[in-house]
């Protein structure tokens, strides 16, 4: 990744306010930070969330908080606790999506 036209800058969280993004269940709260070729978000998927659709963007994802199951389209599953990330290159052919039976606060770069 190269980050570009994103000169130096502090996010306080607490003051970006959350989008709800609903998903098959539950829901997606998204804070998001934009600049340059970057998206940089604070997220908090709800207990029994689920994506409603295939994500083929590339992500880097750290858990805060929580825990989730990330599935490949191919069937591979991934449990992910506090402290554990995942890297995703951008893949149309390899897409991924999550979901939370207790719920999970994220940290993502794309």
């Amino acid at each position: 990744m190269k980050i570009k036209e994103v000169p130096f800058c502090v996010v306080d969280w607490s003051k970006v306010e959350p989008v709800e993004h609903k998903g098959e269940t539950g829901a997606a709260y998204w804070r998001t930070f934009e600049k340059g070729n970057i998206r940089v978000r604070m997220v908090v998927y709800s207990p029994g969330y689920k994506a409603d659709h295939w994500c083929s963007r590339g992500h880097v994802i750290l858990v805060l908080e929580g825990e989730m199951v990330t599935e490949l389209k191919d069937g591979r599953t991934f449990m992910l606790t506090p402290g554990m990330s995942y890297q995703a290159e951008d893949d149309e052919h390899n897409p991924h999506r999550t979901y939370t039976e207790k719920g999970v606060k994220l940290f993502i770069v794309d």
